[in-house]
């Protein structure tokens, strides 16, 4: 044999080699994203609405404004005590619902709520503390949706800088003793997207769904509904902790012909994989 047959067939034995290490690659690869792809993804619609103490509608109109998005959950403020958070459930066919204790700024129903179509564990209200008025509050409550558990917050908070606010108290006290894996913190945050308080919010872990949406919320208003000319921008927001996984592909503000609050109500639609450990070990 030859000088020139041994090179030819080395070279054939290396491409040979080579190409069955790029179609095992490959082969992986596509195992990898099929097993991401057969992952059951869930996915959760929630909501969020400052009801000004129900001044301007009824539980009723709520739950027929809300009936078109079936949702999973809802985060109520400024809500009144009571069944007044029922009543909106009747309408949706959501029958689990906690009403919290503390009024904001101790004025009357100005309570905060959670309504949800599956059943609520650990209910639980988190007094945070701050400059501006006081007191406020998050309540907060775990929910299976398709079997996986979420933690849910619906909170009122006031507006401040990074470090001296309710948002530093949540970011600092309250969300890092949360155990559950995925979290939804929904609510008026008094606050806009890029404020130091939503930065003290999202360096503890957390996103904004306007973010996903790809929502330039600097051109839009959740605040004044019923007097746009005294607009504060968007400062009613759904986060979710990033660590989940999740990523938000549907939602944004709901506009209204007749507000009925001073508040613009906000929605998403956020998914979720089940094996969150796996994916981020492929990240």
């Amino acid at each position: 044999m030859n000088k020139n047959s041994i090179k030819q067939k080395r070279f054939k034995l290396k491409t040979i080699t080579l190409w069955s290490l790029v179609i095992a690659c490959t082969c992986v690869a596509t195992l990898c994203f099929a097993d991401l792809e057969a992952d059951d993804s869930i996915t959760v619609r929630v909501a969020s609405y400052n009801v000004e103490f129900g001044r301007s509608t009824t539980p009723e109109q709520i739950g027929a404004m809300f009936k078109p998005y079936n949702l999973d959950i809802i985060g109520f403020n400024e809500v009144p005590d009571g069944d007044w958070t029922a009543r909106v459930g009747k309408v949706l066919g959501l029958e689990h619902s906690y009403v919290g204790k503390i009024s904001s700024a101790n004025h009357k129903d100005k309570y905060k709520s959670i309504l949800s179509r599956t059943p609520l564990e650990g209910s639980q209200e988190h007094k945070l503390t701050g400059r501006g008025w006081n007191p406020a509050s998050v309540v907060r409550a775990t929910t299976k949706i398709d079997g996986v558990s979420f933690a849910f917050y619906s909170l009122h908070i006031c507006k401040s800088n990074a470090n001296n606010g309710h948002a530093h108290s949540l970011a600092t006290k309250v969300l890092p003793e949360e155990a559950t894996e995925r979290v939804i913190v929904v609510g008026d945050y008094n606050n806009n997207i890029g404020d130091a308080a939503i930065k003290t919010i999202e360096e503890a872990g957390l996103r904004a769904t306007w973010n996903d949406l790809k929502i330039n919320v600097a051109k839009e208003f959740t605040y004044n509904a019923q007097n746009p000319k005294k607009n504060l921008g968007v400062i009613d927001h759904i986060l979710y902790n990033v660590d989940s996984g999740g990523r938000a592909t549907d939602g944004g503000i709901i506009e209204l012909e007749k507000p009925l609050s001073d508040h613009k109500p906000v929605w998403a639609e956020i998914t979720v994989p089940r094996k969150i450990k796996e994916l981020q070990a492929l990240r």
